[in-house]
């Protein structure tokens, strides 16, 4: 069972929530200590520690003798309108491309900005080790362990399930433990399609996800979505009602790239269409521990009556990803899931497993997260602000709920994988937009990582991407002049 958010946290979440609505604009004084202290019926130092906790967020500012102010951000994306229609299913074809720009990013040495993944420092490493240590001093039968059906740890099953009850029950029977997220998803839509069914995913979407369907010869249907709530659930209802789709792949807490969260009542109502319809809806929560709220949100599976959600995650980006553990509540897809883990890479090593529970057993784990939202949310605020600085005008960024990307609309006339091919050449990598989308469109967007720590090499580039950005927007506006 996850910790409960302190006082504190939940008025920090509260006045967070009012700023992002803008119900309190960028330089407005919020309301005193003293008459927060009074409204909400609280200490004075519960508000101050509130304060302060906007204040590490990025998104207030203290000024001596005046009070808090709120910070003025970047140019935000603006939400977009959710469509009513969506294009005709494709195969995906993006793998190519994917994997010349990775290759560029390991030729050139540069990775600041395009690879999604935590710093090592950001990472309780000695605490892993000592776990590792402690977990084959008392089971030392571990290291020689090699299962086949016995697929799941049950320490790691109880643990699971105990953090799963902070938002509903999950059925033990139902966990299927794998190497990754991305090894419980592949198993998830070989369980539930077949080559040359179409899935729904969202538009924009991880590229890994695109990677999978086309590695299985399925099709992909771009689904439009906001870029603060998800994606377009009438859209959806609509392609479903026509029977344009077989299965769902969403990421309905922290999408990757948009860093949104799809509210709850979307969830619950997306729960409905796939068990109306009867279609397997595959949710990718990877993210869901790295909200910035103090209240992880719930998954799509928590709003599961029909089992047709299987929901999966890993703990790859929040203690390890040497350790390769991930897992999937598969729902009354279970079986077919298990049978295709059993054949195609049999049971993942139950010493990482059993590493990974007692991790998770004490109170270590909630400490990590908490440590990792803030350093993760100060990190895009800088970034942010240094977009908001170097980049010119007609880019718009993101305002990430969790995760640690910044998703950045460019001028229209500035291609994105040109962007990338002049960038590259001068030691700058980011992920170009049409990666995420399987029809290759998005090509006014680019992707970029926050996570590492802050430094002047980052700055500098930063600062050489937004020139390259006007240089490119300049030279689009005379060649259409």
């Amino acid at each position: 069972m996850t910790s409960t958010p302190l006082l504190y946290e939940r008025l920090a979440d509260d006045l967070g929530q009012l700023i992002a609505q803008r119900v309190f604009a960028a330089g407005e004084r919020l309301p005193s200590i003293r008459q927060l202290a009074l409204q909400k019926r609280l200490s004075i130092s519960t508000v101050m520690h509130a304060m302060q906790l906007l204040e590490d967020r990025g998104l207030v500012d203290a000024r001596p003798q005046a009070g808090f102010y709120v910070r003025a951000r970047g140019r935000a994306l603006a939400p977009v309108a959710a469509l009513r229609s969506v294009e005709k299913p494709a195969y995906v074809g993006i793998n190519n491309i994917l994997m010349q720009v990775l290759k560029e990013h390991e030729l050139h040495g540069a990775a600041a900005l395009g690879s999604a993944l935590p710093p090592a420092e950001m990472l309780p490493n000695e605490r892993v080790r000592r776990t590792l240590a402690a977990v084959t001093r008392r089971n030392p039968g571990l290291l020689a362990n090699a299962r086949y059906f016995d697929i799941n740890e049950p320490s790691l099953v109880r643990q699971i399930l105990r953090r799963a009850s902070a938002w509903g029950t999950l059925d033990a029977d139902e966990i299927v433990v794998t190497a990754s997220c991305t090894e419980a998803i592949s198993l998830c839509l070989r369980a539930v399609t077949k080559p040359g069914d179409t899935v729904a995913v969202e538009s924009a979407t991880y590229f890994v996800l695109l990677q999978l369907l086309e590695s299985l010869g399925l099709k992909a249907l771009e689904i439009p979505m906001d870029n603060r709530t998800g994606p377009s659930l009438d859209a959806l209802e609509l392609s479903l009602r026509e029977g344009l789709c077989q299965a769902c792949l969403f990421v309905a807490n922290v999408n990757n790239p948009t860093g949104s969260i799809m509210p709850d009542e979307n969830k619950k109502r997306l729960a409905g269409l796939v068990a109306r319809y009867d279609i397997a809806l595959i949710e990718d929560d990877i993210y869901g521990d790295l909200c910035f709220s103090a209240e992880r949100p719930r998954p799509v599976k928590a709003f599961d009556t029909s089992g047709n959600v299987l929901s999966c995650s890993s703990y790859s980006k929040t203690i390890s990803p040497a350790l390769r553990v991930g897992y999937v509540a598969a729902g009354k897809y279970t079986e077919k899931v298990k049978f295709l883990k059993t054949v195609s890479s049999g049971a993942t090593s139950h010493l990482p497993q059993a590493v990974v529970a007692d991790f998770l057993a004490g109170s270590a784990y909630d400490k990590q997260l908490r440590a990792m939202r803030r350093q993760l949310f100060q990190r895009i605020a800088q970034m942010s602000d240094a977009i908001a600085a170097d980049f010119p005008e007609g880019c718009f960024v993101s305002e990430p709920r969790g995760g640690f990307v910044l998703w950045v609309q460019l001028p229209a006339a500035v291609d994105a994988l040109q962007l990338h091919a002049d960038a590259i050449r001068q030691g700058i990598a980011f992920m170009p937009g049409p990666l995420f989308s399987a029809s290759g469109r998005l090509r006014d967007h680019i992707r970029i990582n926050c996570a590492n720590p802050w430094s002047q090499t980052i700055a500098d580039g930063v600062s050489r991407l937004g020139r390259l950005i006007a240089d490119a927007a300049a030279h689009g506006a005379r060649r259409t002049a």
